[in-house]
Order: C-alpha cells, then sequence, then structure tokens
C-alpha cells in the first residue's frame, strides 16, 4: 500500500480543521489477500542480527504491591529511560514502566480494586491504558487525558490553537493534564483475563510503545484456580514484538519529529504501519525456552504496532502439534478449542495451552509464524531438556460465560474504517468517513444494554473498544472464525470484510472510544468516541 505524506498537507488539515493526519492522493492497492500478508512497510535493521534461537526467553520481573489496605492493593512504576541488551553486545535506551521492555507482569484479582501509582520520568506525556480493563472513564487513559513529566508544567503541552503544532486539529476542548505523577484506578468487576497495558498518548502512541510503554497485566479469579491448567512456571506470558534497530543498537522507527514534542506521525510510505525486522519475544530476539515433558499454559499478546501472527508449532521443519486455546481476549472459554494455526492481530491475545508430552528429550519444537517472511517466519524454539510429572490437564469444560444473543441488542450501529478522500487530493483514515475530534461522539449506548455493531474494512483493521467487551457472531454474513470464539475487545476486521459483534455495556457510564489498533492507524486520528449514557 503505498501512502504517500507531507508536512505540507498535515498542515493544511489543521488548518481546515481535520482531525486526522492528510494523506496525499496515491495509493496503489491493498495487499494482503494471498499467503504472505503486508500489514505496513518494513524498517530494516543496520546492525547486526543474531542468529534465532541462541538467546535465553527472558521473564519480566512481577510486580509487587507497596501497600495492601481496605480491599485495595497498591502499585507504584515509574516511566524512565534505561539502557538494555536486546540485540547482544548492543545497548539499546528504551522507554519502559520501572525502565524495563517488556514493562513489569501485574498479577491481580478480580473485584479486587487496584491502585496503579505512575510517575513520569520521561520527556514527554503519556496516558497509560489498561487494554481489557473495565474501567472508569477517568482512569481509561483517553488519548488527551495526559501524564506530563515530572518538573513540566500543563501548559507546556496545551494545544494551541490555529495552524501548527502536535495537536491543534483537537481544538482545546477535552484534553486534560496531571502532572509529573498520577494514580490509575481498576476496580477489576471482570473475569479473569489476559490483559496488558500500554501507552496511549495521543498522535504518538506508535513511537511511544514502539519504545518500550507496555506490559502484560493478568486478572485472576476463584473459576479460573479451580481448574488443572498449568501453573506457577509453567504458566507463561509471551508478549510479541516486532522491531528494527541502527547500527549502534537503539531503535529505528521513522518519525518525522524524533523528539516526539512537536510534528507527529512518520516519514514516506509508512502509514499503512510499521514493521521491524527483528522479531522480539518478552523484548528477547527470537528466543529459545527450555522446558519440560508437560503441559505449559501461555498468554500470548501481539504488542506490534502493525504485524499480524498466524502462529503454528513445527519440529524438523514440519507441522507438529495444536494449539489448545483456552481463552480470548478477555476470560476463558466455555470449553478449549484446539488449532492448527491462530492469526493475532495487533492488541489481541489467546490464551492457550501446549502439550510436550510426545516430544523426545534433546528436542525443539519451534513456533513459526506462517504470515512472515525470511526471519520473520521465525517467532521462538522451545527445547524439551527434563522430564517432570504432570497433573496439569485441560478440562472439557473452562467457564461460564455470560451469555448473548441477536435478540438482545436493543440497537444496531455501523462503523466503516477505511481512507477516504477530502479536498481533492488528500486522503486520510477515517471511522464513517469522518476525521477524530474529541467534540464529536459517534453513539451513545445505554449502560446495561447490547447493541449489534458492524464493523466494516477496507485494509486490515484491528478493531478495538475500550471499557465494553463483545462477541462475533459473523464475518461477511458467514460464522465467525474458529479463533472468534469467547469473549473479546479487538477483533482483526480484514480487507472488504464485514463482521458483527455483540457488544454489552456493562462497566461504567462516561466517554469512551473504539479505533483501529494498528498504532500509525491509531496515531492518525482513526478513532471515534461513544459516550455510555
Amino acid at each position: 500500500m503505498n501512502l504517500r505524506y507531507t508536512s505540507l498537507s498535515r498542515r493544511r488539515a489543521l488548518q481546515l480543521g481535520g482531525g486526522a493526519v492528510v494523506l496525499a492522493a496515491g495509493v496503489t492497492g491493498v495487499t494482503g489477500c494471498g499467503t504472505k500478508e503486508t500489514t505496513g512497510k518494513l524498517v530494516t535493521t543496520a546492525a547486526r542480527i543474531p542468529e534465532p534461537y541462541t538467546v535465553p526467553l527472558p521473564l519480566p520481573a512481577q510486580a509487587r504491591p507497596t501497600g495492601r489496605a481496605n480491599g485495595t492493593d497498591r502499585y507504584e512504576v515509574e516511566q524512565r529511560e534505561a539502557s538494555v541488551e536486546i540485540l547482544p553486545g548492543l545497548k539499546t535506551k528504551i522507554w519502559g514502566y520501572d525502565g524495563t521492555f517488556p514493562g513489569p507482569t501485574f498479577v491481580a484479582r478480580s473485584n479486587v480494586k487496584t491502585l496503579l501509582v505512575v510517575r513520569n520520568s520521561l520527556p514527554v506525556p503519556t496516558s497509560t491504558h489498561l487494554h481489557g480493563g473495565v474501567t472508569p472513564p477517568d482512569s481509561d487513559g483517553y488519548p488527551t487525558d495526559l501524564l506530563v513529566p515530572v518538573g513540566g508544567s500543563a501548559d507546556d503541552w496545551k494545544p494551541k490553537t490555529g495552524g501548527g503544532g502536535h495537536a491543534a486539529h483537537m481544538g482545546t476542548s477535552g484534553w486534560t493534564f496531571h502532572e509529573g505523577e498520577r494514580t490509575y484506578e481498576y476496580p477489576l468487576q471482570q473475569r479473569a483475563a489476559t490483559l496488558w497495558y500500554h501507552d496511549h498518548r495521543m498522535d504518538f502512541s506508535a513511537p511511544q510503545v514502539w519504545r518500550g510503554l507496555a506490559g502484560v497485566f493478568l486478572v485472576r479469579d476463584a473459576e479460573e484456580e479451580a481448574l488443572p491448567l498449568p501453573s506457577g512456571d509453567r504458566d507463561v506470558p509471551l508478549m510479541l514484538t516486532d522491531r528494527a534497530f541502527e547500527e549502534d543498537g537503539s531503535f529505528r522507527y521513522p518519525s518525522l519529529d524524533p523528539s516526539l514534542k512537536d510534528e507527529p506521525g512518520v516519514e514516506g510510505d509508512f502509514h499503512a504501519g510499521v514493521l521491524g525486522d527483528v522479531q522480539l519475544v518478552n523484548g528477547a530476539p527470537w528466543p529459545v525456552m527450555e522446558v519440560s515433558n508437560t503441559r505449559y499454559r501461555f498468554r500470548l499478546v501481539n504488542a506490534s504496532n502493525a504485524r499480524r501472527y498466524t502462529l503454528a508449532l513445527e519440529r524438523d521443519g514440519k507441522r507438529a502439534g495444536e494449539i489448545v486455546q483456552i481463552g480470548s481476549d478477555v476470560g476463558l472459554l466455555a470449553a478449549p478449542v484446539s488449532h492448527r494455526t491462530i492469526t493475532l492481530s495487533p492488541g489481541e491475545r489467546f490464551d492457550v495451552v501446549v502439550d510436550f508430552s510426545d516430544v523426545p528429550l534433546d528436542s525443539t519444537v519451534d513456533m513459526v509464524n506462517t504470515l512472515g517472511e525470511k526471519g520473520m517466519a521465525k517467532v521462538m524454539r522451545f527445547r524439551v531438556t527434563k522430564r517432570a510429572k504432570d497433573d496439569s490437564r485441560v478440562p472439557d469444560r473452562l467457564s461460564t460465560p455470560p451469555r448473548v444473543s441477536r435478540g438482545d441488542a436493543v440497537k444496531h450501529r455501523s462503523f466503516d474504517f477505511r481512507l477516504t478522500r477530502e479536498d481533492g487530493d488528500h486522503e486520510m483514515w477515517t471511522i464513517n468517513g469522518r476525521p477524530f475530534s474529541t467534540d464529536e461522539t459517534w453513539a451513545k449506548p445505554r449502560e446495561g444494554t447490547v447493541e449489534r455493531w458492524t464493523l466494516s474494512s477496507d485494509f486490515h483493521h484491528p478493531v478495538h473498544l475500550h471499557m465494553a467487551h463483545f462477541k462475533v457472531i459473523s464475518r461477511s454474513g458467514k460464522d465467525p472464525a474458529a479463533t472468534d470464539a469467547g469473549w473479546k475487545d479487538t477483533v482483526d476486521v480484514r480487507p472488504y470484510e464485514a463482521v458483527e459483534v455483540l457488544v454489552r455495556f456493562d462497566g461504567y457510564r462516561g466517554r469512551y472510544m473504539l479505533h483501529c489498533h494498528n498504532l500509525e492507524h491509531e496515531d492518525m486520528a482513526m478513532m471515534a468516541n461513544f459516550d455510555v449514557v
């Protein structure tokens, strides 16, 4: 996909009051209909790339509460720069929660309130979003609800009226600022699930997540803990990201303004999405994990900016074994589903079990990406190094998730994600042909109701809803995919496809949003507000 971008066209858009970065005309077509799918433009690495399967899989540290009182857990994290080794022998400057990439893994309990105190020691504002969380609107991580750096002032970051400025197209309403430190409140009145957290700053989510502002957030409950699933050190988060690196080991990303303080957006043809050529799992390139000949539970999180994955297991270059799905984005399935492959779009999570009991000792199993090419067709390796007793199993019945049917829907709405021509010569990413504005609302669903939404697309758009969860009920008039099972917050809407979902608005009243989770599209304001009333 060839999307030409110029600073002039963006400034013209700001003067016109447009709510998205404007793209010059000249889209040559949408790729992605063949075996190898393209969801963006590749950034190549200048540094020496390591051989796959030579780096051990790291496990992020588990966050520890700094206080517990009155049924509430309190955590404190600092967003700061750090120098870490990602490519062997080189140092990479990251922006991380507690200076790590990924950030610490939070393990919280359903219905136990979590307070997350975030201190911003970075040079730019941030907004932390708990992806999949049922969260009050003032703690949701809305993109213009910003935490400015320690020692800074809100006045330094307030949008300016008139042409120019990184937020001029948003106007001056709908922006809030917290100086240095703030507390996010997560009541967690939801089922056990694999969530994740990441930066959501207006216009700059993509480069700030690329630099490391993301981590895994697990919610547990009694229903899940009563199951004989793999646990302890055999319950492992796997956060998938792709990155590119400069010769000195620093991240390579095509920002128009590398300081991320003024002009947003990316260079040249990267607006379809930025892809890296180094596959990372938990921040390590093509890692290897030593396992026993037992079952393992893996929490798969696609935290890449734009890359989609179709994951499969291979031994000696041949397809080997099934991936048993036990959960989707926001909770356990009613019953397990076995897959030969699983496709994850950006933002999606899959809770799966892999059984290594039939793999001989000293043998390996590779996780591969059948959508990838060359090195990006590889993901990671498992090496079976020991025998162990295994009392785990995957029961035929996992949980009793909430039920919903078409007849429960009180209203039908449609949201179309595509490039829209404006002002004769330009095109922009839009929803229903409209650019994003903090002042406008696309829908006002009532709290406690169910609505049927149709999501359509001209490209690969992973559509994410804040706060509200949904069930996929059809794809272009046909049955959902097997991997659509369960309750979700993100769905992969493929080119020229219409996906129907039933959305439940249980949680809180207030302003939330839906948007494309291709982060480059999101930064070009492919977003829309909905108000739960």
